[in-house]
């Protein structure tokens, strides 16, 4: 970064209570000091640090008699990006929404202006919905950051960016501004929301703003979002309620007894914590389904059966084998698992819209974590289904390498080639050593490798999961990372080693690096819950989830690998981050014992910020205990 300017063209705004400017000044390098609408603000900017970051402190005083309700917003520009490209960790990817997805959430489009489509050109955000509160952009010569922390002392902080013609802003704002419109994870927006401060005279407020010139490529995030997330670290501490030890015990308890059903032999997506109000025992609220992968089935029947080994426990290896037995009896007519057996129906086909179509990622997730469990049990029926799968996915592929994104539940036609949603299968193909006499499941893993590298190396992964369409998702990052480490793991490859760490990187930018506040009043403000460590689920899903403990070995193996411990070290810190909240006792965070939530709501997002969505999920005590398994050695990858 020695080439690079120690900063960025910055200026400063004053906006007043709607938002319209009132007042700008250029500031630079140095010392000085600048009027800005009713504001004298002294301005001290520091050396950049080695990752290009800056800090900007700002000491604002109101020049008036009269107190001031407004804004104030630092803005970073970047020339030459007629084409530009976005990132806010965990909120906004390049475009965001691709131009053909079937979820309503914001959009990029360079000179839109639709706010009930949520489309635009210019969108700024409350900072508690990214993970880490900063903005990035980059343009065709070089790029630029702003950062701040969540809350300032003008109220919590805002982020967000605007398109020019050939330039392109990233700014901070106190107190933040939602525009053009608030998104609340429905396709129908709320109204632009402003959080509000006054300026009194003779008040001197003090704000501490970061702002950095990048070089062009996109990666050049990476460097940055590391040292944010070790100056939090130790001011953001998590303190987990149970040992990993004891998580693993109350995850396996809480899928034996409240996800478990023995007739016909499944793990149900969902069930409630209130188990009186609804009558019968609260089943009438419970979902009466499962997936074969994903957010329910072998993965985490897998982890249950790891367990059960590990410790002893006949009812966990009783359970977990006869799911995993009942997902495999029955294959659909292409060849393929079903995607979700219901109740009412039986087995049927996957939550995508496309009739009759099977998500490849569910899929590919099944079949790694049944090749998994054939570690533990060698089971013939087990075999063949493993077999069927990885036969049918590889002999569908295309000549590119593309593994297909939904397929036909009958006739195996691909029914989508869109995203990214196949890189499951790489894992699955590559975990398949004891199978693979010709070698060909390897062959189509690195064919798929190189397809799919397209997507990590754009930073815009996306499709992984069944219900959110063609968003960028967390989701995203873990296929990608189980992928390529997958990959690295059976050919010790050095373009497989890249890729994996790159992935990882974006992976990360999900994670959050510090610690939301809370109101005292609210559940997670009662609590005490630490949400670093914790990742958004995406941008569609404004909300934190613990999917990402999915890869926790692939992330110790990549610190093994690259001898840096810092993937290995942000594993542990999710699985710390997530045995908070594990109720050990019934009655615990108004539940039962081993009843784990799928939703921590750190924004304002589907629920008020502070809330807790109050329905176990199978998929968030299965991956708890995946992860505490692995960490406890009681499991490793297929393959090994």
């Amino acid at each position: 970064m020695t080439d690079l300017p120690a900063l960025p063209v910055l200026r400063l705004e004053a906006l007043d209570a709607s938002g319209v400017v009132t007042g700008s000044a250029a500031v630079g390098p140095g010392d000085g000091k600048v009027v800005v609408g009713p504001f004298a603000v002294a301005v001290s900017i520091g050396t950049a640090s080695p990752t290009g970051l800056a800090e900007v402190a700002l000491s604002v005083l109101p020049t008036g008699p009269d107190p001031v309700t407004g804004h104030l917003r630092l803005v970073a520009s970047v020339a030459g990006a007629a084409d530009p490209w976005w990132m806010i960790p965990g909120l906004f990817y390049g475009e965001n929404r691709p131009a053909d997805c079937d979820r309503r959430f914001p959009r990029f489009e360079a000179g839109a202006d639709d706010p009930a489509g949520m489309v635009s050109d210019h969108w700024s955000f409350r900072a508690d919905r990214a993970a880490t509160p900063a903005v990035f952009a980059w343009g065709a010569a070089g790029g630029v950051v702003v950062a701040t922390d969540e809350v300032t002392a003008a109220g919590p902080a805002g982020i967000g960016f605007a398109h020019r013609a050939d330039d392109a802003d990233v700014h901070v704002v106190v107190p933040f501004r939602e525009d053009p419109v608030t998104y609340y994870g429905s396709g129908t927006p709320l109204p632009a929301q402003a959080a509000a401060h006054v300026w009194r005279p003779g008040e001197r407020v003090e704000l501490r703003i970061s702002a950095g010139a990048l070089p062009p490529d996109r990666h050049a995030y990476a460097p940055v979002l590391r040292a944010v997330h070790e100056r939090n670290r130790p001011l953001h501490p998590v303190e987990p309620w149970v040992s990993v030890p004891d998580a693993a015990t109350i995850a396996a308890e809480g899928l034996v007894r409240w996800h478990y059903d023995p007739d016909p032999g499944v793990l149900l997506e969902t069930v409630g914590f209130d188990r009186e109000v609804s009558g019968n025992d609260g089943r009438p609220v419970d979902r009466q389904a499962m997936h074969v992968g994903w957010v329910s089935g072998i993965p985490w029947a897998y982890a249950l059966l790891a367990h059960g080994r590990r410790t002893g426990s006949a009812a966990a290896v009783e359970a977990a084998t006869r799911v995993i037995d009942f997902c495999c009896a029955t294959l659909s007519p292409s060849g393929t698992f079903w995607g979700r057996w219901e109740r009412s129906r039986g087995w049927t086909q996957s939550w995508t819209p496309i009739k009759d179509g099977l998500h490849a990622r569910t899929l590919g997730e099944a079949t790694l974590f049944l090749l998994r469990a054939l570690d533990l049990d060698d089971r013939a029926e087990w075999i063949t289904a493993a077999r069927s799968n990885l036969d049918v996915i590889r002999d569908r592929q295309r000549a590119d390498g593309n593994l297909g994104s939904v397929h036909h539940a009958e006739d195996g036609r691909v029914l989508s080639w869109a995203g990214a949603s196949g890189l499951t299968w790489i894992a699955a193909f590559c975990s398949a050593a004891g199978l693979d006499a010709d070698g060909s499941y390897l062959a189509a893993a690195e064919r798929a490798g190189e397809y799919y590298a397209r997507f990590v190396e754009r930073e815009f992964i996306h499709g992984a999961p069944e219900d959110v369409d063609l968003a960028p998702t967390s989701e995203d990052g873990y296929a990608a990372v189980m992928a390529y480490v997958a990959l690295y793991r059976r050919t010790g490859a050095a373009r497989w080693l890249e890729l994996a760490t790159r992935a990882a990187d974006w992976m990360l930018t999900f994670r959050y690096t510090y610690n939301v506040r809370f109101a005292p009043r609210t559940p997670l403000g009662i609590y005490g819950f630490a949400t670093r460590g914790g990742d958004q689920a995406s941008p569609s899903n404004q909300h934190l989830h613990a999917y990402g403990l999915v890869c926790t070995e692939e992330l110790a193996e990549l610190s093994a690998a690259t001898g840096d411990p810092h993937y290995r070290e942000r594993a542990e810190e999710a699985v710390a981050c997530f045995r908070q909240l594990v109720p050990a006792a019934d009655g615990e965070v108004n539940a039962y014992r081993g009843m784990i939530t799928e939703r921590y709501y750190q924004t304002e997002c589907f629920q008020p910020k502070g809330m807790l969505l109050t329905l176990s999920h199978a998929w968030s005590a299965g991956v708890l205990l995946l992860a505490c398994e692995q960490l406890l050695g009681g499991v490793a990858p297929a393959g090994t």
